[in-house]
């Protein structure tokens, strides 16, 4: 729904996407950022980035949250190329947090809850490899995390069917063209915003409202 959504309303901004990434417009690629003193990364897939990555970064303690594309082997991807399901890669959203503030394992949990990690190669409408659940982990421990938190959910049965997000090490991730960063906030009147992102963030908000920034605790 979201590749037809874009192509109906996107064609010309689509029409000037150059491979490799670059700095300027809406179709070009600013470079990841580096973790700040004391900050970590954690990155996660789960369906369309815009409304996954607006969930995590309403989180206490999430600094920011870059849209990406990751568990892929191709370098410097397109959104058409991840569309193409050719790059291995799939739609995520990379957090950057205080582990002061918040720990790797509220973060997990709340992407367990962010979208339903029991639908396999899709979200709601958006169907294909690139809307996976995906979860990395870039240590033993986090590995760990993520696998207790994956047997804590399956035990606990809130969901009717097992979960099938697939938990791999990280390799790499690679920025999203800058029109995906904050869409979910610059577009709110965009019919795939109101109809399929906003629902998600409102579940999530009542899923999570304990550890959400004060502004979102509605």
């Amino acid at each position: 729904m979201k590749r037809l959504f874009l192509f109906g309303i996107g064609f010309l901004l689509f029409a000037g996407v150059a491979n490799g990434q670059t700095v300027g417009g809406a179709n070009d690629f600013t470079p990841l950022p580096k973790p700040g003193p004391g900050e970590q990364v954690a990155t996660f897939g789960g369906g369309c980035f815009w409304s996954m990555s607006e969930a995590m970064v309403e989180l206490k303690g999430v600094n920011k949250v870059i849209s990406v594309y990751a568990g892929g082997t191709t370098k410097n991807p397109t959104y058409d190329q991840v569309a193409s399901q050719t790059t291995g890669h799939a739609e995520c959203s990379q957090i950057y947090y205080d582990p002061k503030v918040i720990s790797f394992e509220t973060i997990a949990n709340a992407f367990f809850f962010a979208h339903d990690p029991t639908e396999l190669n899709r979200q709601g409408p958006d169907v294909g490899t690139d809307y996976r659940s995906i979860a990395f982990y870039r240590t033993p421990e986090e590995k760990n995390i993520l696998l207790g938190s994956v047997k804590k959910i399956n035990n606990s049965k809130h969901y009717p069917k097992a979960i099938v997000t697939q938990v791999v090490p990280f390799t790499a991730a690679y920025a999203a063209e800058n029109y995906h960063q904050g869409y979910y906030r610059l577009n709110p009147k965009s019919a795939y915003i109101m109809q399929v992102s906003t629902p998600k963030v409102m579940k999530f908000r009542k899923a999570m409202n304990a550890e959400l920034k004060p502004e979102f605790q509605k």
